[in-house]
């Protein structure tokens, strides 16, 4: 019996030994900013509430620890789409004026390897600003470093609260420099493909809740050719 005991001690510490060196592991390499976080072309930049409650709809399978909204919400339970998330949500510009709004549906990935600090979502975007045309984007996002620098944490925390100023680009690909494929649908770049970057800052996120204070951005890169006015979109602070 003692044997059968000290075996499954043994398993318990090496599991616990292998997560705390999964977590905290120093050979991961951090995700770097995305190069269009600092670009010099011309740019759209668009951004969201991140905190549940401030979308207009948010559903998924009703077991994550980010609780659907409104509460009503029809869930995603069926097993083919059991892993995703859909989101819609306002849009707001340069100058915090509401300039469209966007769906985002997102699904866990399978190309997901915790060994090699890939939490992979597959997620794409439709983004529709009247006035300014309409954007379709494809993209894989890594929430490797937010699981453990913000989730893990409010987990470990006694008050399952984590709180503090947490900021990095999630794009990671299916661009060469992780960048998202945006492709222009109609408006004056109709039938053009850009790049775009989605980044994710958070400030407060409870266990029981899930984001509570947060803000996602979202970057799409204009073409070097415009077609279009760029000082038609900068009076509106679209650019």
């Amino acid at each position: 019996m003692k044997y059968v005991v000290a075996l499954v001690l043994g398993l318990l510490f090496g599991a616990f030994v292998f997560v705390v060196g999964l977590i905290y592991n120093p050979f991961i390499a951090r995700q770097n900013l995305s190069p269009l976080t600092v670009t010099n072309a011309q740019t759209i930049t668009l951004s969201y509430s991140g905190a549940v409650t401030d979308h207009i709809i948010l559903t998924n399978d009703g077991e994550s620890e980010t609780k659907p909204y409104p509460t009503k919400v029809l869930l995603l339970y069926e097993r083919p789409i059991r892993q995703s998330t859909v989101m819609v949500t306002e849009l707001r510009d340069g100058r915090n004026q509401v300039a469209g709004i966007g769906v985002k549906i997102s699904s866990l990935s399978e190309r997901t390897d915790l060994l090699g600090a890939k939490a992979l979502v597959d997620s794409i975007w439709y983004m529709y600003l009247p006035g300014k045309g309409a954007y379709f984007v494809e993209q894989s996002e890594n929430y490797w470093t937010y699981l453990r620098s913000v989730v893990i944490a409010a987990h470990r925390s006694s008050a399952n609260v984590w709180q503090g100023n947490w900021h990095l680009d999630t794009t990671f690909g299916p661009g060469a420099l992780k960048t998202a494929k945006v492709t222009a649908g109609s408006g004056p770049y109709a039938g053009q493909v850009m790049l775009g970057v989605e980044s994710l800052t958070t400030y407060v996120y409870s266990v029981s809740d899930g984001p509570v204070s947060a803000q996602g951005r979202f970057i799409i890169e204009l073409p070097s050719t415009l077609e279009a006015d760029p000082e038609s979109l900068a009076d509106d602070g679209v650019l």
